[in-house]
Protein backbone atom coordinates (compact mmCIF):
# COMPACT_ATOMS: atom_id res chain seq x y z
CA UNK A 1 0.00 0.00 0.00
CA UNK A 2 1.54 3.33 -1.04
CA UNK A 3 1.76 6.37 1.14
CA UNK A 4 -1.31 7.97 -0.17
CA UNK A 5 -3.78 5.35 -0.17
CA UNK A 6 -6.86 4.80 1.38
CA UNK A 7 -10.40 6.96 2.72
CA UNK A 8 -9.89 10.19 4.17
CA UNK A 9 -12.92 12.21 5.35
CA UNK A 10 -12.82 15.03 4.49
CA UNK A 11 -14.32 18.53 4.79
CA UNK A 12 -14.89 21.05 1.49
CA UNK A 13 -15.16 24.50 2.31
CA UNK A 14 -17.52 25.67 -0.77
CA UNK A 15 -19.55 28.51 -1.99
CA UNK A 16 -22.45 26.32 -1.08
CA UNK A 17 -21.49 25.66 2.29
CA UNK A 18 -19.27 22.56 4.09
CA UNK A 19 -20.22 19.48 2.18
CA UNK A 20 -18.67 16.83 4.17
CA UNK A 21 -16.95 13.50 1.43
CA UNK A 22 -15.34 10.71 1.81
CA UNK A 23 -12.02 10.51 -0.64
CA UNK A 24 -10.93 6.94 -1.46
CA UNK A 25 -7.78 7.03 -2.87
CA UNK A 26 -6.02 3.41 -4.89
CA UNK A 27 -2.58 4.18 -6.39
CA UNK A 28 -0.54 2.35 -8.78
CA UNK A 29 2.33 3.86 -9.34
CA UNK A 30 2.21 7.19 -10.56
CA UNK A 31 -1.07 7.17 -11.66
CA UNK A 32 -3.91 6.65 -9.23
CA UNK A 33 -7.92 5.51 -9.41
CA UNK A 34 -10.86 6.71 -6.41
CA UNK A 35 -13.86 8.38 -5.61
CA UNK A 36 -15.11 11.22 -3.60
CA UNK A 37 -18.33 10.43 -2.16
CA UNK A 38 -20.77 12.92 -0.37
CA UNK A 39 -24.32 14.86 0.04
CA UNK A 40 -23.92 15.33 -4.10
CA UNK A 41 -23.39 11.82 -5.03
CA UNK A 42 -19.97 10.19 -5.71
CA UNK A 43 -17.71 11.71 -8.27
CA UNK A 44 -15.33 9.16 -10.19
CA UNK A 45 -11.45 10.14 -9.91
CA UNK A 46 -10.31 10.91 -13.60
CA UNK A 47 -6.73 11.53 -14.90
CA UNK A 48 -5.36 10.99 -11.25
CA UNK A 49 -1.84 11.36 -10.86
CA UNK A 50 0.89 10.81 -7.63
CA UNK A 51 3.79 12.50 -7.36
CA UNK A 52 5.61 11.27 -4.02
CA UNK A 53 2.75 12.98 -1.66
CA UNK A 54 1.13 15.45 -3.63
CA UNK A 55 -2.26 14.46 -5.70
CA UNK A 56 -3.54 15.82 -9.24
CA UNK A 57 -6.98 14.78 -10.64
CA UNK A 58 -9.50 16.15 -11.72
CA UNK A 59 -13.39 15.31 -11.21
CA UNK A 60 -16.93 15.70 -13.43
CA UNK A 61 -19.67 17.10 -11.84
CA UNK A 62 -23.10 16.70 -13.09
CA UNK A 63 -25.22 18.49 -10.70
CA UNK A 64 -26.16 21.20 -9.99
CA UNK A 65 -24.57 21.73 -12.89
CA UNK A 66 -22.04 19.92 -15.40
CA UNK A 67 -18.50 21.52 -14.85
CA UNK A 68 -15.19 19.91 -13.96
CA UNK A 69 -13.07 19.67 -10.95
CA UNK A 70 -9.44 20.62 -11.21
CA UNK A 71 -8.45 19.30 -7.80
CA UNK A 72 -4.97 18.45 -5.94
CA UNK A 73 -3.72 17.88 -2.38
CA UNK A 74 -1.25 16.49 -0.41
CA UNK A 75 -1.01 13.84 1.94
CA UNK A 76 0.80 14.28 5.06
CA UNK A 77 1.00 11.42 7.63
CA UNK A 78 -2.95 10.83 8.21
CA UNK A 79 -3.93 14.37 7.10
CA UNK A 80 -4.79 15.11 3.73
CA UNK A 81 -5.03 19.11 2.30
CA UNK A 82 -5.82 20.46 -1.25
CA UNK A 83 -7.93 22.64 -3.08
CA UNK A 84 -10.69 22.29 -6.00
CA UNK A 85 -10.88 24.59 -8.45
CA UNK A 86 -14.97 24.85 -9.30
CA UNK A 87 -15.10 26.81 -12.51
CA UNK A 88 -16.36 30.13 -12.34
CA UNK A 89 -17.02 29.85 -8.63
CA UNK A 90 -13.02 29.55 -7.85
CA UNK A 91 -11.88 27.40 -5.91
CA UNK A 92 -12.18 25.47 -2.44
CA UNK A 93 -10.34 24.04 0.15
CA UNK A 94 -10.51 21.02 2.04
CA UNK A 95 -9.05 18.94 4.45
CA UNK A 96 -9.49 15.58 5.63
CA UNK A 97 -8.09 12.58 8.04
CA UNK A 98 -7.51 9.05 6.79
CA UNK A 99 -9.24 6.38 8.25
CA UNK A 100 -7.85 4.31 10.79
Amino acid sequence: MAAVDGAYDCVAKTPMGDQNGVFTVISAGDRFNGTFAGMMGSLDVKDGKVDGNKLTWKMEMTLPMPMTLECEADVNGDAITGTMQLGAFGAAGFSGTRRG
